[in-house]
């Protein structure tokens, strides 16, 4: 399969990637506030397929450096990488703006594919809304 992958200043230049994250964090996980003032300055990931939009994720900083976040993938297209995709793509769009480390905040039980990138837990565990999560760390 062939995939396009777009990275796009604010989501609202993006509408598709609001649709992924509505569908898999407020439909299928039952999160309430998931979107937020970070989306309009955040740089969010698009893939596609066959012009489907089937993975998106963010990256942002604040004061406290660069984070990646909001990673989601259609349930069809899960088990294809699309993740590590993700992920990839909005390190090397990080590298090129000079980041030198990124932090993100992963869903206890979506760690291990974190640590299989290259992300190191840093015990920092803490509640979104009723799901666990874990502050993981990485150097690029």
């Amino acid at each position: 399969m062939e995939y396009t992958v777009k990275i796009a200043k604010g989501l609202q230049t993006v509408p598709q990637a609001a649709d992924i994250r509505k569908k898999v964090f407020v439909e299928e996980q039952g999160f309430v506030n998931e979107f937020d003032d970070i989306d309009a300055d955040a740089y969010h990931v698009l893939i596609t397929s066959d012009d489907n939009a089937v993975a998106t994720g963010r990256l942002f900083s604040d004061e406290t450096g660069w984070h990646i976040g909001r990673v989601a993938v259609l349930p069809e297209y899960r088990g294809l990488k699309l993740g590590e995709k993700v992920i990839i793509s909005l390190e090397d769009y990080a590298k090129k703006q000079g980041v030198t480390a990124i932090t993100l905040s992963s869903q206890v039980q979506a760690s291990g594919f974190y640590e299989k990138l290259g992300y190191v837990n840093l015990q920092d565990l803490h509640m979104d809304e009723h799901c666990p999560h874990v502050t993981m760390k990485k150097t690029l």
